[in-house]
């Protein structure tokens, strides 16, 4: 009976600020969108190599004498000679060339690279990165890149003014690396699976192994899953099961999610995140703004007529003081829509919301983690 008039509340309250209430339903999800196999890690990929072609917008020699040192080592490979020569052209760049090496890739197989500038270029659009290899942290080389740099950014630049959108000096080679040494481990040799929670998780990692169970009791006859904590859940490989299969079933499964209630803000570009389990309990919250104006206007005094006076300059300084709001408004949030309508109501811009959550968080009204960018 309180639940229904609870809803029936919500829904006169949603008729008036123009919105309609809904009831909060549980988020189900895959396990392969919530979670990873941790023999399936990404490895990252870097390499030191140089982008040519360049329409007189790579580094200049002078200021970056390693894209020089470069060059020559480069050309006495490919058995030119360099010595008592020196170049002046501007179409050749010094990057860094940066990839993620996926889980399971073979031999043969292509991967996206990233290049980045090193000296002063100013764009590397129309280059081509020459051939570089990709190492791990082992130092081992995993992969080689090749490719035309495919860059979004553009500047366009003039005697009086410059126009730049996006970034030019980082681009991406799609399909640039050719991989050429396969990771040392093997899918096949592991004796059990590890599920590593994506947003680490009790409620949710107990949900998941209490779902592979389920599963597992009518094709296996017994459990197979174990939470070892919030991120980590254990998944033992039955004897008459192959793990491929195995992995490829479990990880289909629907199951209930559950995450922390958060409140993320970003005060540089004024972002607010606010988590669906967000609440706030009854508070009273009354904000206004302060605006300081100052003018400044001088006025030129000028001496009598056939006087010897001088010209002379009498500054006049204005100041207007202006404060806004300042209204009290009860605020509650037993669901995010009503927060959120709640917020708006105050009539304040994103940067006083922040200030607001912030004060309401001081105050232990905000039942939810803030979490400041």
């Amino acid at each position: 009976m309180r639940s229904s008039r609870f809803l029936a509340a919500l829904a006169v309250l949603g008729a008036l600020l123009g919105v309609q209430a809904e009831p909060v339903q549980a988020q189900s999800a895959r396990i392969k969108d919530i979670a990873s196999l941790q023999s399936g890690r990404d490895n990252q990929l870097i390499g030191y190599g140089l982008v040519v072609g360049l329409q007189g917008s790579g580094d200049s020699l002078r200021s970056s004498p390693f894209t020089e040192q470069s060059m020559r080592a480069m050309l006495q490979n490919l058995g030119i000679s360099t010595q008592g020569g020196q170049s002046n052209a501007k179409n050749t760049a010094a990057v860094m060339v940066t990839a993620n090496l996926p889980p399971f890739a073979s031999p043969g197989s292509r991967i996206d690279v990233t290049v980045s500038s090193l000296g002063d270029a100013t764009s590397l659009r129309g280059g081509t990165l020459i051939m570089t290899s990709l190492s791990g942290a082992d130092g081992l080389i995993y992969a080689v890149a090749q490719g035309a740099v495919i860059v979004s950014g553009f500047t366009a630049q003039g005697d009086a003014a410059t126009l730049t959108e996006g970034i030019t000096t980082a681009g991406r080679v799609p399909n640039g690396a050719i991989i050429e040494r396969e990771l040392p481990s093997s899918f096949k040799d592991s004796v059990n699976l590890v599920l590593q929670l994506r947003n680490p998780d009790f409620s949710t990692a107990v949900r998941v192994a209490d779902t592979v169970n389920a599963f597992a009791s009518r094709r296996y006859g017994g459990p197979i899953a174990e939470p070892r904590d919030n991120q980590e859940v254990i998944v033992q490989k039955p004897k008459i099961a192959d793990l491929t299969r195995l992995m490829a079933e479990i990880e289909n499964l629907v199951v209930e999610t559950d995450s922390p209630a958060r409140v993320v803000i970003n005060e540089r570009t004024g972002t607010i995140v606010i988590g669906a389990d967000v609440r706030v309990a009854r508070v009273a919250v009354s904000y206004g703004t302060l605006t300081v104006q100052v003018t400044e206007t001088p006025q030129v005094i000028q001496p009598e007529p056939f006087s010897r006076g001088q010209t002379a300059m009498q500054p006049q300084t204005d100041i207007m003081a202006m404060k806004d709001g300042g209204q009290v408004a009860i605020l509650e949030g037993p669901d995010l829509r009503t927060l959120v309508s709640g917020l708006n109501n105050i009539g304040v811009k994103p940067d006083g919301i922040i200030a607001i959550l912030q004060g309401i968080k001081s105050a232990g009204a905000l039942h939810a983690e803030l979490v400041l960018q």
